[in-house]
């Protein structure tokens, strides 16, 4: 047993572990989907954040220990959501014919996701500070920290709120449209985008090109306009 703990303070201590064992839970989760036959409900970053957690657990590591080492993951984020520029020049031409109906669900997406936090929350008793840390839930997390400090709320709390939505979207939002006899790709993709952000954008390009597409311009824009709206209804309530 002595021996095993000895091992586990000398690996801890390289800033490679938690790195190794983020990929290494993320290959393990995605084998898992694969073999469910890519079901959503079987998403393989919620597989993987399982996982890692139950190791922070039982290892009792902290989550800024976790961090230091993985955090040329989270480095990524960047180049990858810049990344999604090249799918949308290769499909400019569908998405200009979509300009006013892509305008539309943004404002009605953005805007329901504002007002259904709030109000869900509110039935249920929460704090305002536990209020206005959820209001930018739908947004990507960067993004929903920053409006989170701007109005009062906690964005640490909010970071894990946008982890879940993103997750519980990226998992039911395929089947739920699929219930809605919803089936055009680009439509399903902006969905995704505006309601799950980065993994809802993710889970639309293992459907089709068109719908990742779509789904990144809805979690950029949605952004975008969540930042001015948040604000401006909360000037007014």
């Amino acid at each position: 047993m002595h021996a095993v703990s000895d091992v586990w303070v000398y690996l801890s201590a390289s800033p490679l572990l938690w790195l190794t064992l983020t990929l290494a839970a993320y290959v393990a989760a995605h084998s898992l989907y694969v073999r469910l036959r890519a079901s959503p409900l079987a998403n393989p970053v919620a597989i993987a954040v399982a996982i890692l957690v139950a190791l922070l657990m039982a290892t009792h590591t902290s989550y800024q220990t976790f961090f230091d080492g993985a955090q040329f993951v989270h480095f990524l984020l960047g180049p990858a959501v810049v990344a999604l520029a090249i799918p949308l020049r290769e499909n400019i031409a569908a998405v200009r014919r979509a300009l006013l109906p892509m305008a539309a669900a943004l404002f009605a997406g953005a805007l329901t996701a504002i007002v259904s936090a709030v109000a869900v929350a509110w039935a249920l008793g929460a704090d305002p500070v536990t209020i206005k840390s959820l209001i930018p839930k739908s947004v990507t997390a960067p993004i929903a920290m920053g409006i989170a400090q701007e109005i009062g709320g906690v964005p640490s709390l909010t970071a894990a709120l946008v982890i879940l939505t993103g997750i519980i979207g990226a998992m039911i939002g395929s089947p739920l449209l699929d219930l809605m006899g919803i089936k055009q790709a680009a439509a399903r993709g902006f969905a995704l985008g505006t309601a799950a952000h980065g993994m809802g954008t993710a889970r639309s390009f293992q459907e089709s090109q068109i719908a990742g597409t779509f789904a990144g311009i809805a979690m950029g824009f949605n952004g975008f306009l969540t930042a001015i709206l948040v604000p401006l209804l909360l000037s007014v309530t």
